[in-house]
């Protein structure tokens, strides 16, 4: 995994990370092979900025029924970004805050 685009799936907009931008918190679905040095290179490589923490969650796909069949969502890896306070902004956030 050295290209930092195949670490970095796609962000999170959802309520709970929107809330987080203001404080430069941003929320990304990683690949759930990756540890949180390979997330810190990737992210300051494709937004060019500097990453104070990484924290990552392991989501576990939940059960969907669809009439009478079931089956379960995939499970993804969430990662929490943190930027330095002298950091700048994530341009793709920056409409959104």
């Amino acid at each position: 995994m050295n290209n930092p685009y195949d670490i970095i799936i796609k962000p999170i907009m959802s309520e709970k990370s929107y809330d987080g931008i203001q404080s430069k918190k941003y929320t990304f679905i990683v690949d759930k092979r990756a540890d949180k040095q390979q997330i810190k290179k990737a992210i300051e490589e494709i937004f060019k900025v500097k990453v104070e923490s990484v924290n990552t969650i392991n989501a576990r796909g939940k059960l969907k029924r669809q009439g009478r069949y079931e089956g379960m969502t995939p499970s993804y890896k969430k990662a929490i970004i943190q930027l330095t306070k002298d950091s700048k902004s994530i341009e793709l956030f920056d409409s959104l805050a």
